[in-house]
């Protein structure tokens, strides 16, 4: 889990859409920009959920979060936003309760990397 650079809550690296990427390989992209990782992607989407942005430009929209997994293999202490987030380890329980959207506990509380080929 990575903070966010304006409030600082919990949450999962997530972007924008990268034109000739897929979701998949748009999210391990800003998995490595927000929070170091590098690793196997699984590039099916397991979930979705909805988040309100809150930055200057954005204030107040509504967005919707597909999740890609990531079987992470090295984490690098040097990355494009280090000194901009905090990042963490969390288990399911903790991360759910960690993170202020709903559907995003659920999903997390749901995930099961080991019914994954990852």
């Amino acid at each position: 889990m990575v903070t966010t650079r304006g409030s600082n809550r919990w949450i999962l690296p997530k972007g924008w859409p990268i034109r000739g990427h897929t979701p998949g390989e748009a999210a391990r992209q800003e998995a490595w920009e927000e929070a170091g990782v590098r690793g196997d992607l699984y590039d099916a989407c397991i979930g979705i959920f909805t988040y309100t942005k809150s930055g200057p430009q954005q204030a107040g929209m509504t967005c919707v979060a597909m999740v890609h997994p990531l079987k992470v293999k090295t984490l690098e202490q040097t990355y494009p936003e280090a000194g901009q987030r905090k990042r963490k380890w969390f288990g399911r329980k903790k991360a759910a309760a960690a993170v202020r959207e709903a559907d995003l506990a659920q999903l997390l509380l749901q995930f099961d990397p080991k019914a994954l080929q990852l």
